[in-house]
């Protein structure tokens, strides 16, 4: 079936609106806690590991940094964690209707994304109440952008499909989850572990997210020489393409996988 024909996007539409109006319905402040969830979480990092801990002394606006990297990775978790739950929940609605089953992922990944930008909103908010001289290099984040949408849907359609057949996937995957955020260099700048560990530093900066945060960085607050860069640390291009590559190459696996068993799900469910 065509998933860019007529019935598909309006479905897609449909779907976002509707799940973008029963996330937060029956609470008192509604879609503003889509902005207050980064905000106070990013309080309480920022008052652990910034205040007390110290983190990121030696980096110019290391709490705006910091708090864009918390908001990058509130989206992943966010579109991975729902994007694996789209199809059980959505169980009804694949027994009744003929359509694309990767509009119910896509739906789930379009709401994290709006979620995604209303947060950027602020965090630019602050970026420029903090004195941060934004350049031109700002061009490049909807690419960046493009990359982490790119990624998180692949990473979603492989979690949607495995969680039809394993419902235990879901515990697996907050733990994963746990582990990538402290292994990602968002509470701690990159630099603190290059310092002591330049190859475990390299290493860290292929995973795609880190990547996409400190690139991220780099183009809005413009810390260059204390908050690196992949590019920045290795010189072999051929290693430096590979963190840009991989989004790509789950995006595709991940379709794959899930369009092969997508027909499959209304029996499993």
């Amino acid at each position: 079936m065509n998933f860019f024909n007529r019935r598909n996007q309006i479905l897609l539409k449909e779907l976002v609106k509707t799940d973008f109006k029963l996330r937060y319905q029956g609470s008192v402040i509604g879609y503003l806690w889509s902005i207050l969830k980064p905000l106070l979480l990013f309080l309480v990092m920022y008052l652990v590991f910034v205040r007390f801990l110290r983190f990121g002394d030696a980096i110019p606006h290391f709490a705006i940094a910091l708090l864009l990297g918390i908001t990058i990775w509130n989206f992943f978790g966010e579109a991975t964690n729902m994007g694996m739950l789209s199809m059980v929940n959505r169980g009804d609605l694949l027994r009744k209707v003929n359509f694309s089953k990767q509009i119910i992922v896509f739906s789930v990944i379009a709401n994290a994304l709006i979620n995604l930008l209303l947060s950027l909103i602020v965090v630019i908010v602050f970026a420029f109440i903090n004195g941060v001289q934004m350049s031109w290099t700002v061009v490049f984040a909807p690419f960046l952008l493009f990359e982490l949408v790119i990624f998180t849907t692949g990473i979603s359609f492989i979690l949607a499909t495995l969680f039809v057949y394993f419902r235990d996937l879901g515990p697996i995957w907050e733990v994963v989850m746990q582990a990538g955020f402290y292994g990602t260099p968002i509470i701690y700048p990159i630099i603190q572990i290059s310092n002591s560990h330049m190859t475990m530093a390299k290493i860290l900066m292929l995973n795609p997210m880190a990547q996409i945060i400190q690139d991220m960085r780099y183009i809005l607050t413009f810390s260059n020489n204390t908050n690196p860069t992949l590019w920045q640390m290795v010189h072999n291009p051929f290693v430096v393409i590979i963190p840009y590559i991989i989004p790509f190459i789950v995006f595709a696996f991940g379709l794959f996988v899930f369009n092969k068993n997508a027909k499959k799900f209304a029996e499993v469910i």
